[in-house]
């Protein structure tokens, strides 16, 4: 576990050792850009782990529309449903840029367990971390503004350096702002809304096309923000309204 600097965040991912021990047990793969590693509903057994690139977790909310309830970045898992008893994955699964990653199955895990139980203890606890950050994002969608959820998104982008400038600065590019609109769960009219009332604060920047955010303290205090100066939680409706997919 690393802390990020400009966020105060404890960050749990797996070390650079930690993922060089699996090797042993784990598959490894490499994944074009776009490329989708596997769909909703079709078995699984097992879980990846991310040792470069990105990979976007995708729920579809209706035709065109989707949630982005996780995105895993190295030192990160994805697809755990594999471990439980006849598992079936819960959203879709796609390389955002082009990607590794380590497949360790359910009858590897088992050896990994028994050969060298404090590494796979590592992985096992990696596992947890995620799944309370998945908890954490369900509270927030259901109890915060569509600004603080927006600020929460931000915050959890800032600890990936694929996000970031060389300044430090989070990019969001047209394909950023959509994965954006996802992540946070609202329309890409109320997110427009929020980053424009953020930008008119001196929070955000415009470079034609492009939005710059610096992460701060000043913007991620705004998650402690109560009142109606707030936007309100969405309807579950404006949530299955979020940006069509591409």
């Amino acid at each position: 576990m690393t802390r990020d600097e400009g966020t105060g965040m404890a960050i749990a991912r797996l070390s650079e050792s930690e993922r060089i021990a699996l090797q042993g047990y784990a598959a490894r793969a490499s994944w074009p850009a776009g490329f989708q590693i596997y769909e909703r509903g079709t078995s699984a057994d097992g879980v990846f782990i991310v040792t470069r690139g990105r990979v976007v977790l995708r729920s579809r909310v209706r035709a065109g529309r989707g949630f982005v309830p996780w995105v895993a970045t190295p030192g990160e898992t994805f697809g755990a449903e594999g471990l439980s008893q006849h598992g079936q994955y819960a959203t879709d699964a796609r390389a955002d840029e082009e990607t590794e990653t380590l497949f360790l199955s359910s009858a590897n895990l088992r050896a990994f367990v028994r050969e060298q139980p404090n590494r796979a203890l590592m992985v096992i606890g990696q596992i947890m971390a995620e799944r309370t950050a998945l908890l954490e994002k369900l509270r927030e969608l259901t109890t915060l503004s569509v600004e603080q959820r927006l600020v929460a998104a931000l915050r959890r982008l800032a600890t990936h350096d694929s996000f970031l400038t060389s300044d430090g600065r989070i990019e969001l590019c047209s394909s950023r702002y959509r994965l954006l609109c996802e992540l946070v769960g609202a329309t890409r009219e109320s997110v427009s809304l929020v980053l424009g009332r953020l930008t008119g604060e001196g929070l955000v920047e415009r470079s034609g096309s492009t939005l710059f955010v610096t992460p701060s303290q000043r913007l991620f205090e705004r998650l402690d923000r109560t009142g109606d100066d707030l936007l309100l939680v969405p309807s579950l409706d404006e949530v299955s309204q979020t940006a069509p997919l591409q």
